[in-house]
């Protein structure tokens, strides 16, 4: 008699918890066993929402994503608070601090990503390991995070913000929403640099400041200052010190890859894999989500395509017969909601009027009205565009840019779309559409669960996971939602 499979996933973050529900039927029919081993004492929770849960908008039950006692009713092992310290590929087991070692037959690392400090002085920066950071300096990675950073609102401090990517821009006005003191701290001329142009940038930063985000550009950190409480400033070689209650670091993050580097496995930008996330030559063990470098593509640091990878490994892990080839691309698409701020962003857009025959740039700039548009486009079809403000034209450059539809000739008529007085019915979405960019859900998909009789946001994301992510796209949710009964 065939005995039942053994698989083992190291990591319990919101990518894994997708992968124990794709396995959970396999798991309930007896046709293979499944361990969880995570270093956090806490069940899988969403980290897109830790600043919500920081400044009161959400509670922890909320972010949960996986329901505890219908895991334990399927037979599913989880050994939560336990630091894996190695893996045996020789005997096939994984090594655990203080406790037994768990056998395997096929391994999956789900370790996600750890936040990225930078070499400051005062900073005991270590690239393998989680750093022990001063009092009142942290990222925003755990629910420990969460509530250092609950604390320092609490205290009226002024918070830090290091980074200007969207990250360190969302935390600052979810710190401004809550009625905080936040100050945004970059090296570029302005936030989100790598993907705005100087006068978008410009409004971004003016928009920032009335939402009640503090914005200091162009700063060169060179270390932390503190005494026996903890961090008191961030000083720096072009600002001297910047007094603070706390420091947030929003640097960036660094895949977690030590574990799978000592055992001898190939190790780059993320544990390295073939395109069917195999990461050894014997086909037992599997890398997904932030931890993977997926066929030469490093981690991109979206639920999106690491919830794709869950899904299609649970097929493969429990399936006979030959799954399809995956695709795990990833749409470049940036969107920053928040605090009336509204911002998208996509592909390259950084050609002139006369730089290059074969690229148009359209600008349109509104600066006392907080909007701005900037269009490049090849023959037609966009390979590049910034908008700001201008929430409907967004939607219809967002579906022109995925889809590579050509614009209208008259550029100018995507602005009309977010004019009160006219109906944008050009920016209808097709049921193919992406409607769920962390999910992947479909209009159709989201349609079709309304149309079963789903009647929330929550019902809708039980049905096809749509709303489970960062939450930007509750709206469009709510909206369909409140047309169901026109339509029925």
């Amino acid at each position: 008699m065939k005995h039942p499979e053994q698989i083992v996933i190291i990591g319990f973050g919101p990518v894994a918890a997708s992968l124990v529900e794709g396995l959970l039927p396999a798991v309930a029919a007896g046709r293979c066993q499944l361990t969880v081993i995570s270093a956090e004492e806490h069940l899988a929770y969403n980290r897109v929402l830790l600043a919500e849960l920081a400044i009161g908008a959400a509670q922890f039950e909320h972010l949960l994503m996986v329901d505890e006692q219908r895991l334990a009713d399927a037979g599913v092992r989880l050994v939560l608070g336990a630091q894996a310290t190695g893996v045996d590929r020789a005997r096939r087991r994984v090594l655990i601090r203080g406790k037994e070692a768990v056998p395997y037959d096929r391994l999956v690392f789900a370790t996600g990503a750890r936040a990225m400090i930078p070499s400051l002085n005062g900073l005991n920066f270590d690239p393998h390991s989680d750093t022990a950071l001063p009092e009142r300096v942290f990222a925003l990675r755990t629910v420990d995070d969460a509530q250092q950073l609950q604390q320092s609102l609490a205290d009226g401090r002024r918070i830090l913000i290091l980074g200007g990517g969207i990250l360190g821009i969302e935390a600052a006005l979810a710190i401004a929403a809550a009625g905080g003191h936040p100050t945004l701290v970059h090296h570029g001329p302005a936030p989100l640099g790598r993907v705005v142009d100087s006068d978008g940038g410009a409004l971004l930063t003016r928009c920032l400041l009335q939402a009640g985000v503090e914005v200091i550009s162009e700063v060169k950190a060179t270390g932390v200052v503190k005494d026996e409480h903890g961090f008191t400033a961030l000083a720096t070689s072009t600002h001297g010190e910047i007094p603070g209650g706390a420091l947030l670091i929003s640097t960036g993050v660094r895949a977690r890859t030590e574990l799978a580097e000592g055992c001898g496995l190939a190790v780059g930008r993320g544990i390295q894999t073939n395109s069917y996330l195999c990461a050894d030559t014997e086909q037992r063990i599997y890398a997904l989500g932030d931890c993977a470098e997926v066929d030469g593509t490093p981690p991109v640091g979206l639920l999106a395509p690491g919830w794709a990878q869950a899904s299609w490994l649970a097929q493969h892990l429990t399936s006979e017969a030959e799954i399809p080839a995956p695709d795990f691309s990833a749409s470049d698409v940036l969107m920053l909601k928040g605090q009336g701020i509204e911002v998208a962003a996509a592909g390259d857009i950084s050609a002139g009027f006369w730089d290059n025959p074969e690229l148009q740039a359209t600008v349109f700039a509104d600066p006392s009205a907080g909007r701005y548009l900037k269009v490049v486009t090849l023959d037609g079809a966009v390979t590049g565009f910034l908008s700001i403000g201008l929430p409907q034209t967004s939607a219809e450059l967002v579906l022109a840019y995925e889809r590579g539809s050509a614009l209208p000739q008259d550029r100018s008529t995507l602005l009309r779309l977010d004019d009160p007085a006219v109906d944008p019915s050009s920016a209808i979405p097709s049921d193919d559409d992406q409607l769920c960019r962390c999910s992947g859900a479909t209009y159709g998909q989201v349609a079709h669960a309304v149309a079963e009789g789903c009647t929330t946001v929550a019902q809708v994301g039980e049905s096809c996971r749509a709303g489970t992510g960062c939450g930007g796209c509750k709206s469009k949710i709510e909206e369909l939602l409140n047309k169901a009964p026109a339509l029925a």
